[in-house]
């Protein structure tokens, strides 16, 4: 359509209706949070059937005069996929029925990879305000939205805040538990042959467990700032190393470094990739750095994840970090040193690639 052209109906209302979806999709991660708060998830695992919506209400501490607004509640979070609903086999009763779908496990208080910590940390002000002065650090010389805002870096705000860096943490150790389980059962080929491997910035060893645990064979060393494997004990095939990343990596047959390269700008990729490069050893002696990362502007992702992956991009701006397409982790690849790369995208959001010197 020409700039001049007048919208016709159809494209006002399009147009329109476009934006209040935008203005208004703020309610769905909000009802969702009401709704762990309440306990609704656990409240119908527990329940061990389908639960009516009566029954649900029976079992929630609400005002008596609110108990309408759960209906609300739920038809909005199962048309958005985080509940079933059914109605009852008895024509005569057709009351509501609710029911747990896969995204809504993720939420029980007992599930081993339990997304709850990552979703409720997406509502701390501290990484919500950032993202309301996108416009202002665009017009100054501040590296980040985060440090236009509180005048530090997010690291050092995790350091100078004890419960927000236990938080991120157990983010962290939970999206370990799922990949682990997801790499070992999706992409295990990738770790067989392997003798030794460093899990770089590998936290507290979540992901290298599960890695020696499939492979016993592989002596895993999980290497990160030495206040962050202080005091921590390994096994007979798993140790931990305190170091840092920009200085020197330990040498091994394969690095594995999962989401940390989003976390840096390019240049300083580069640097790290190159102390990687260092550290294993040539192609034919199978070399190689494992990485787990999101490749964005994929034709082959679906729109549904691919807005999830353009929007957690804009995220990472405003602490410093950003994802990337294909064509740019290439670039960063072979100015580091590397000469080829093989992707395999079976992460959902993220892909797991193989790059060899």
């Amino acid at each position: 359509m020409d700039s001049g052209d007048e919208l016709s109906s159809t494209e006002l209302l399009q147009a329109q209706a476009l934006i209040w979806n935008v203005s208004f999709n703020y309610m769905k991660p909000m009802s969702l949070k009401c709704a762990i708060e309440l306990g609704i998830p656990d409240i119908i695992h527990n329940h061990g059937q389908a639960i009516t919506l009566s029954e649900l209400i029976q079992s929630l501490h609400i005002h008596p005069s609110k108990t309408y607004c759960i209906y609300h509640l739920m038809r909005l979070l199962v048309h958005s996929g985080f509940f079933a609903n059914h109605k009852g086999d008895d024509k005569a009763q057709q009351e509501e029925k609710y029911s747990l779908t896969p995204t809504s496990r993720l939420l029980l208080k007992d599930e081993p990879f339990r997304a709850t910590q990552v979703f409720l940390n997406s509502f701390v002000p501290e990484f919500v305000t950032p993202c309301l002065h996108l416009s202002a650090w665009l017009q100054n010389t501040d590296e980040t939205p985060f440090e236009t805002v509180y005048e530090r870096t997010i690291w050092d705000f995790l350091a100078e805040n004890p419960d927000h860096k236990q938080k991120f943490y157990e983010e962290m150790v939970s999206d370990s538990l799922l990949l682990g389980k997801v790499v070992m059962e999706e992409c295990k080929e990738v770790f067989e042959g392997l003798k030794t491997l460093v899990d770089v910035g590998g936290g507290t060893g979540t992901m290298a467990k599960a890695i020696v645990k499939k492979f016993p064979s592989i002596k895993c060393a999980v290497f990160d700032l030495p206040h962050v494997v202080a005091g921590l004990h390994g096994t007979e095939n798993l140790y931990f190393i305190g170091g840092n990343m920009f200085e020197a990596i330990p040498p091994a047959n394969a690095l594995l470094l999962k989401w940390v390269l989003h976390d840096w700008k390019d240049e300083e990729c580069v640097a790290i990739l190159k102390k990687c490069r260092e550290a294993i050893p040539s192609k034919k002696e199978g070399g190689k750095i494992i990485i787990v990362e999101l490749i964005i502007e994929d034709p082959k992702t679906d729109k549904e994840l691919s807005e999830t992956q353009l929007c957690f991009d804009m995220f990472m701006l405003t602490g410093g970090g950003k994802e990337r397409s294909q064509m740019e982790w290439e670039k960063l690849f072979l100015a580091a040193g590397f000469s080829d790369y093989k992707i395999t995208p079976l992460l959902g959001v993220r892909s797991l690639m193989e790059v060899f010197p």
